[in-house]
This record gives structure tokens, C-alpha cells and sequence, in this order.
């Protein structure tokens, strides 16, 4: 196979301990498929540091979020906004994320998760920066909270969408694109279905490495070169070359971030 074609990778956790140990070559594989940039989510504060050293160390095409991942969210909610605020106040960021509501594991601090998903808009609104919205068995709630708070200036992705159309079509009437992933490529996904009725022109593409990797690499290690297998599936879905998903999601990513991709100091 034969990679010739620009690929922005907007969601993926390049700093996990699942692909330390040879993310040089990770990072190598994958700009050898065609990934030009690495968009990454932040999870919460234990995972900081090492998402920062790797911006650091790849500062042309890793770019760091700030945020707080809903399954994060604890008792000490409070502490870790304020810690965010501060870290927002100190630097530039790509986004805010990930942030959201998760209902799947736990709903022990549904109350915090909600308090801090309000909160973590309110900053991405006042400092005219993308949100990166994780929505796991929430996505009509999570669709409410953003529809509470759009105005005409909130932007961002619904990553890893994995629902159906009707949930595609309130997301991308809010303004919103979604992010798509491995999950397209399973067996019993409705992803395929729904992204029939969604244009291109409100999609881009993610792995979220280590985790949800594409057929045909279930059950192993994702990272970001196989991302040429969901843009392969979109256009399969679409009907189009694939030459054309590659190029119409970049420069949807380059839309949605343009204003944060100059990284600076820590």
C-alpha cells in the first residue's frame, strides 16, 4: 500500500505507558502512513506530565489539550478544575479535552461530571478554544449540555462518535464535527449507517491510541498509523476515494484547530 495523502490524527493518547517504550517508532510508522499531526487529549492530572514531555519532544506535530476526562472526575473535583485553570492561564493549549460525561462505568459523581463539563465549555468559549467531548452512554445528555451553551461560538468534536443518525444530525446541526474512529470499521457498528446521511465537510479522523484499534487489528495495540483504515472505511461508506476523506478531514481538523497549533513553553 502506497501512502501519498496528508492524515491529522485529532484524538490520540500518544503519552500512554501502552506505547512508551517505542514511540519513536510509533511516531515514525505513522508519518510514514501520512499522519502530519497528533492531537493530544488530556486526561487528568497524573497524565500530565508525560503528554507535556511528549509535546516537548515532538513540538512540530504533537499538541497538547488541557482538560479533565469525565471518568477522572472525583470527590476532589474542585482541585483538579482549579489545577486546570491555573495550567490554562500559564500556556497555549490546542483544546479543551477530553471533557464530557461518561455513564458507563459509574454514575457515583454524575453531579461533578456535570459541573465540570459546564465549566471546562465556559473556558473553551472565553478563550476561543476547541472542546473535545467524550459522550460514553450520554449522548443525549451530552448533546443537551453543549445545546445549553451554544450560542454560535462554541466549536469542537464529538470524539469517538459511535452512535446513531439522529444523535449525528443534532451534533452537526449544534456545529459540531464528528470524530471518527476504529469503531467505524466493526462488524456490528451503526456508525456506518449513520455516516451515510452526515456530509464529509462535518467529520475527521481519530484512533485514540492504544485503545480502539480498526479491524483488522482488534484485540492489539491501536496507534496512529492505522489511520489510513478508518479513512479507508469512510470512503468505502461514501462512495469516494479515499484521496478525497484524507483531504476534506485535514482540513477540517486544520479548521477546528488553526487558532492553537503554535505550541509554546510549559
Amino acid at each position: 500500500m502506497k501512502f501519498y495523502m496528508e492524515l491529522i490524527d485529532t484524538h490520540c493518547h500518544l503519552y500512554d505507558q501502552a506505547l512508551a517504550e517505542d514511540i519513536e517508532n510509533v511516531i515514525q510508522r505513522a508519518q510514514a502512513a501520512g499522519v502530519s499531526r497528533f492531537y493530544l487529549p488530556a486526561i487528568d492530572r497524573q497524565t500530565e506530565t508525560s503528554m507535556l514531555e511528549l509535546e516537548k519532544r515532538y513540538p512540530d506535530i504533537c499538541f497538547a489539550m488541557q482538560g479533565l476526562h469525565p471518568c477522572s472526575v472525583k470527590h476532589d473535583v474542585d482541585e483538579a478544575l482549579q489545577h486546570i485553570e491555573q495550567s490554562l492561564a500559564g500556556r497555549q493549549f490546542a483544546a479543551i479535552g477530553e471533557t464530557g460525561l461518561d455513564f458507563y462505568w459509574d454514575r457515583t459523581f454524575e453531579k461533578e461530571q456535570y459541573r465540570a463539563f459546564h465549566q471546562q465549555i465556559e473556558w473553551g468559549l472565553s478563550m476561543d478554544l476547541p472542546i473535545v467531548i467524550h459522550s460514553r452512554d450520554s449522548i443525549e445528555q451530552t448533546i443537551a449540555v453543549v445545546r445549553d451553551h451554544q450560542k454560535g461560538n462554541l466549536r469542537g468534536i464529538f470524539h469517538c462518535f459511535n452512535d446513531d443518525e439522529n444523535a449525528a444530525k443534532k451534533i452537526v446541526e449544534l456545529g459540531f464535527f464528528l470524530g471518527i474512529g476504529g469503531t467505524v470499521t466493526y462488524k456490528k457498528s451503526k456508525v456506518p449507517e449513520a455516516l451515510k446521511y452526515i456530509p464529509l465537510e462535518n467529520i475527521v479522523l481519530e484512533t485514540d491510541a492504544p485503545y480502539l484499534p480498526p479491524v483488522p487489528f482488534r484485540g492489539k495495540r491501536n496507534e496512529s498509523s492505522y489511520l489510513i483504515y478508518v479513512a479507508e472505511k469512510l470512503a468505502e461508506i461514501k462512495g469516494i476515494d479515499v484521496e478525497e476523506v484524507a483531504a476534506t478531514t485535514t482540513a477540517n481538523a486544520i479548521k477546528i484547530f488553526h487558532r492553537t497549533t503554535i505550541n509554546t513553553d510549559a
